[in-house]
């Protein structure tokens, strides 16, 4: 009586594709298996903001004056992001995929003791006292 919505292909080449993606890659990703990259940035201020984009951070103070963000990234598949930039009182870290993607990172940020850090617009137990 009425017409059938006809094949269901598009979406059967979709999983295809993501099943043999997946496939190729093992399904396995580990950042903590990656050789870190780390990079330092000078900074003067009593407080700093961090965003971090919802990738998992450790924050640390330190016995140092400037700040080092270091960061593990493992992808197999997708289109890579990666930042880590300074402006002003704002530190933004970010890493990860898109489109099919399998990714992980986490990030590490030492800052100087005695800096308060906002994270992700909370306030953390690191404070501007000594």
């Amino acid at each position: 009586m009425f017409p059938s919505p006809g094949p269901r292909r598009p979406v059967a080449l979709v999983v295809a594709v993501v099943a043999a993606a997946l496939g190729l890659t093992g399904c396995s990703v580990d950042a903590s298996q990656q050789k870190p990259e780390s990079k330092n940035f000078r900074y003067a201020g009593t407080a700093l903001k961090l965003t971090t984009h919802e990738v998992a951070t450790d924050l640390v103070a330190a016995d140092r004056k400037d700040i080092k963000v270091t960061r593990w990234f493992d992808a197999a598949a997708g289109s890579e992001h990666l930042t880590w930039t300074l402006k002003g009182d704002t530190l933004d870290i970010d890493a990860g995929c898109s489109g099919i993607a399998l990714c992980d990172a986490k990030f590490r940020v030492e800052v100087p003791r005695g800096i308060a850090v906002i994270k992700d617009g909370r306030k953390t137990g690191l404070t501007g006292k000594k």
